[in-house]
């Protein structure tokens, strides 16, 4: 008789110990958070909590291609990040355009209406530290047909997108939405499709 009560205890026991070295759940936004799109989001992953932005994005009157094409027109350069963000309830592409003098200057661009809200300077320095200027002129790809190019491959609509420095040239990131999930399709400087995930 005995020895049952001791089998039970030593599962009871196993059973306390493996619950509680598992990791307790993710802890919930705190009121007031503000959602933003997070790099790395995997493939097919549920995008809880930027959500409401992504849908947002993708129901814009005004894609993410148009309003980077609306940026580059305000000044000779071209695009080298876009965000989408609801800024004072007004849903907005923030377009870094790189000029061909060396500035860099930041577009909003209004979702709905494709007018650019305001622009501002932003220091070139604390953006290009492993990326030379002239490599985003020189790159045979534009940030433009690379969010096409990723577009097309994941079947969705681009919500974001950067140019990175990989193995001494350029190379973009585009955040591609389809209803609730994302991919991240890279993209190199020739236009190739390099991974998606």
């Amino acid at each position: 008789m005995l020895k049952p009560c001791v089998a039970i205890g030593a599962v009871a026991l196993f059973t306390s110990v493996a619950l509680a070295q598992t990791s307790p759940p993710p802890a919930a936004p705190s009121p007031g958070a503000t959602a933003r799109p997070e790099s790395g989001t995997a493939r097919g992953t549920n995008t809880r909590g930027h959500t409401s932005e992504y849908r947002a994005a993708q129901a814009a009157k005004v894609t993410l291609t148009q309003a980077i094409e609306t940026a580059e027109s305000k000044g000779q350069g071209r695009a080298v990040e876009v965000d989408f963000e609801i800024e004072n309830n007004v849903p907005q592409y923030e377009v870094k355009v790189l000029g061909t003098d060396g500035k860099l200057i930041e577009h909003h661009v209004d979702a709905n209406t494709g007018q650019v809200i305001k622009s501002e300077n932003h220091p070139i320095e604390g953006f290009f530290k492993r990326l030379k200027p002239a490599d985003v002129q020189n790159a045979r790809t534009s940030l433009k047909q690379a969010v096409a190019a990723a577009e097309q491959k994941a079947g969705g609509k681009a919500v974001g997108a950067e140019v990175e420095h990989e193995a001494n040239s350029v190379q973009y990131e585009i955040t591609v939405a389809n209803g609730d999930r994302t991919q991240k399709v890279k993209v190199d400087a020739n236009g190739q499709i390099v991974s998606q995930n």
